[in-house]
């Protein structure tokens, strides 16, 4: 059961001043805070001209001289990269251009069962002995003082682009140059790691001695990466993210990559014929590109997405596809064993913690697998509106994902509990930890459960679903749907409008697709489809009121366009 929230409704006062927009428009600009006329047009404009110069960071143009001069004497540079989709976008859009200027680079990505996150010396070893002279983290390495440190005395250079929180103590900081917006006065510091690595890679264009007209183009050309690795992050798509987005979709509609053009032809994303969204990003592309990394290892997606070989890039897209339909049902599975857990024991706690059947029973094996551990906290943390961590037992280490609700800041919580963990990261809603020992299990769990007690105790745990306005059927048309279709992309930070319409008469119904699970009701002049509902609202019929929260977008079919309603939510309105 969802507590519907409701945005308040606009002053009658402000529609005044606004007539030009219609209400429900203008009520949905408010609630992201747009009011002036020039916050407005940049909005809607998301041009890219209005990005941020890459030198506002205070380190970029100490990192960009120090990369040219390793290009200059010919050194060995490696792009370090990381296992997920933001990661690997970052890594491609590097080792591209350096590959363009000429330099001697290749890429290091960590193997995330053997290895984990961030960088190790084993790693460092490895490479030191292959000669490279640079290393450029993407995506991680803002915890890694010691591992930094260790670079240094083998006498290599090191820069971290990196986008996850600091530590809290200064103190605790890699000393080397870093480019992360959450260590200085950057204006805008919601970029993903993706968005980091294309900060250094413009620097390093605009120092280049291109003419401007080449320096704007092959800046553009890595946009489609840029796009997929901020939306498969799950940053705020607002600001510098919202222009990146909407930018590098129209590259990816337009100019699509041999290896993206094979990834949608293979998985039947938007059956070759509508524009790709970032719907399609967070749902069908990303989870493709994420799948390497998960179950196997994530090479095999950077080569997708760097490849010019149209056989490689068909092979390398149909083993994704496979690999995302093997990572969906393993998921399924953990999700389902852990929702019967909760159900029947954790019903009260504050913080979800699961263990894997091989801790719970101190056996050796386990059928959990590490790589959607992070999936199935997700999942979790969405349906019962608190926090969840899913931590599992490999044959070395202990490790866990967590992922939290905005009231409860998962990577800071853990932090507090440091001295357990042999090393963490990640964002407010999202973390990665590994444990040092079993006895440190129990300190950090319990620690853990405390912390969310004090925090959590009081706050309203309902799943809350966010409506921003209250519409009338009578107030729907067409050209308010492609109105609303000009807020995209839709994502964090500016999610796609759910509307709430009252006192609705059901005047048809049917089911459809596979079995019946899909329902459609009609409500006056519009149908409303629900997927995989028709169980759910099976005693809903013809003649019955309900209150729906749903949105609104176009349906085409056979060449017709119509506007529907996707429903989210029903409420009869029968005492």
């Amino acid at each position: 059961m969802y507590n519907w929230q409701i945005a308040p409704k606009i002053s009658k006062e402000l529609a005044e001043q606004n007539k030009n927009f219609h209400p429900i428009i203008l009520q949905l600009l408010v609630n992201r805070g747009l009011k002036e006329k020039e916050q407005i047009e940049k909005f809607f404009q998301a041009d890219y001209s209005d990005l941020l110069d890459s030198f506002l960071f205070k380190q970029m143009g100490s990192a960009v001289d120090l990369v040219i001069s390793h290009i200059k004497a010919g050194n060995k540079i490696t792009i370090y990269g990381d296992y997920d989709a933001d990661g690997i976008t970052a890594s491609a859009i590097l080792v591209e251009l350096l590959k363009i200027f000429k330099a001697n680079v290749n890429v290091y990505i960590p193997n995330r069962m053997s290895e984990g996150y961030g960088l190790n010396k084993k790693a460092v070893d490895e490479l030191a002995r292959t000669g490279i002279k640079l290393i450029i983290t993407v995506d991680n390495g803002i915890r890694n003082k010691e591992e930094v440190e260790y670079i240094k005395k083998l006498g290599l250079d090191i820069i971290i682009t990196d986008h996850h929180e600091m530590p809290a103590n200064k103190n605790d900081w890699p000393d080397c140059l870093i480019i992360n917006p959450q260590a200085e006065d950057y204006p805008f510091k919601f970029l993903a790691g993706v968005g980091v690595s294309f900060k250094l890679a413009t620097g390093l264009i605009k120092k280049s001695t291109l003419d401007e007209e080449q320096k704007k183009k092959l800046e553009k050309i890595f946009l489609d990466l840029v796009a997929i690795g901020t939306v498969a992050d799950c940053v705020k798509l607002i600001g510098e993210n919202r222009i990146l987005v909407k930018q590098g979709l129209k590259i990816i509609n337009k100019y699509s990559r041999l290896g993206l053009k094979e990834l949608i032809k293979a998985s039947r994303i938007n059956g070759f014929e509508k524009e790709i969204s970032s719907w399609n990003i967070s749902w069908q592309i990303a989870p493709r590109i994420n799948s390497a990394g998960r179950l196997d290892h994530a090479n095999t997606a950077f080569k997708l997405l760097i490849t010019k070989d149209k056989e490689e890039a068909k092979i390398i897209a149909e083993k994704l596809n496979i690999k995302n339909s093997e990572r969906q049902k393993l998921t399924e599975t953990i999700f389902e064993i852990c929702r019967v857990k909760v159900e029947q024991e954790m019903l009260e706690d504050k913080i979800l913690i699961l263990l894997s059947p091989n801790l719970e029973n101190n056996a050796i094996d386990s059928d959990w697998t590490e790589g959607v551990m992070g999936l199935v906290a997700g999942r979790i943390c969405e349906q019962y509106s608190r926090p969840a961590l899913l931590i599992i037992k490999t044959d070395k280490e202990i490790k866990g994902s967590g992922r939290s609700i905005k009231e409860f800041n998962i990577t800071k919580a853990i932090e507090q509990l440091r001295q357990h963990l042999f090393k963490f990261g990640g964002h407010a809603q999202a973390c990665g930890f590994t444990v040092n020992n079993n006895a440190d299990l129990f300190e950090f769990t319990a620690g853990l459960k405390k912390i969310a007690k004090e925090q959590l105790t009081g706050v309203d745990l309902t799943p809350k679903l966010i409506i921003e306005a209250k519409i009338e059927l009578l107030e729907i048309n067409d050209q308010l749907v492609k109105t609303i279709g000009e807020f995209e992309p839709f994502g964090e930070g500016n999610f796609r409008p759910n509307f709430v319409s009252f006192d609705l008469v059901i005047i048809d119904k049917m089911t459809m697709g596979a079995n019946g699970k899909h329902v459609k009701f009609k409500f006056g002049n519009f149908w409303a489809l629900a997927f995989g509902q028709t169980e759910k609202w099976s005693e809903l019929k013809i003649g019955d009121k309900v209150d729906v929260v749903y949105y609104l977008e176009f349906n085409e079919f056979n060449g017709k366009q119509t506007t529907q309603m996707k429903i989210i939510d029903i409420k009869s309105r029968e005492i």
